[in-house]
């Protein structure tokens, strides 16, 4: 049995690792706010960009270009967006298990997979499991700017132009609210789901095709950059309710080491009394 002094000693780590929990919840709740604000106010950027490119794919007559186009797959590559740090609940966790689950179901080899890894979990992860990672970015601030991803996200998308793979998947965890994000896939290249028809009537200067050559790229870009704000939100929100339920769980272990500790306190002070009263009935 702990003596009283372990207890006491107990109860004082666990109220300052409570402590800690509460700033971390803290700090990151502030981060989700403005995480979440980026996250939302990137839309409708997305949404008139992909009317944009879809107005001109549509009533293009060259609709030939590579990254609109289906080729035979021999080899796919992955973006896998995850975080730099732990404590974080399930987040990293659950997009790794859906992107692993995918790879394996689509390939037999892991020669014919290249991993993007954006968040150094996914990068040590893919690592460890001996995939190729043949591109990474670790040391994301926490409200990212575009300039932080272009580099790997131009990588990302010229390596599909060039024809080092033959279709790209973007695997991130997508906000939904304080308490729930969802392990999302998305197909990210070729871009055959945005040639519907036109919701707005667009002239173009030089020519439709002309742009295409430029505004596909930076859509797909686009889209990465989407996928990492919409995940920085679910990362906060992962942080905050995992130091939430951390803090809530040391609340409860120092209630039940108080109650042990007062129970144990009480047996010592009955302990001596008997010892007192036992004495003095032995010297009369």
């Amino acid at each position: 049995m702990a003596s009283l002094r372990d207890i006491e000693t107990r109860i004082k780590s666990t109220k300052k690792t409570s402590q800690i929990t509460k700033a971390m919840q803290m700090v990151s709740a502030s981060k989700l706010t403005r995480a979440e604000q980026n996250a939302k106010a990137f839309v409708p950027y997305m949404e008139k960009i992909q009317e944009v490119v879809g107005s001109i794919a549509a009533g293009t007559s060259d609709s030939g270009h590579p990254m609109l186009t289906s080729r035979p797959v021999k080899k796919t590559g992955y973006v896998v967006i995850t975080s730099d740090r732990g404590l974080v609940g399930g987040y990293n966790a659950n997009i790794l298990r859906v992107a692993k689950r995918a790879i394996e179901s689509r390939h037999k080899s892991k020669d014919e997979v290249m991993i993007i890894a954006i968040g150094r979990k996914g990068f040590e992860f893919f690592n460890r499991m001996g995939f190729n990672v043949v591109e990474s970015l670790i040391g994301l601030s926490d409200h990212p700017t575009f300039g932080e991803i272009k580099e790997i996200a131009n990588r990302a998308v010229g390596m599909f132009t060039e024809g080092v793979y033959d279709e790209v998947y973007l695997y991130y965890n997508h906000f939904v609210s304080a308490i729930s994000s969802e392990a999302t896939e998305k197909k990210l290249l070729p871009l055959t789901d945005i040639t519907s028809a036109p919701t707005a009537s667009y002239e173009f200067e030089p020519s439709g095709e002309a742009i295409l050559e430029v505004l596909l790229p930076q859509y797909a870009e686009s889209l990465i950059f989407g996928a990492v704000l919409d995940g920085k939100a679910s990362e906060h929100a992962s942080s905050m309710t995992a130091m939430q339920t951390a803090t809530d769980n040391a609340s409860e272990l120092i209630d039940s080491l108080t109650l042990s500790f007062n129970r144990a306190r009480q047996a010592a002070i009955t302990q001596e009394i008997t010892e007192i009263v036992g004495g003095v009935a032995a010297l009369e």
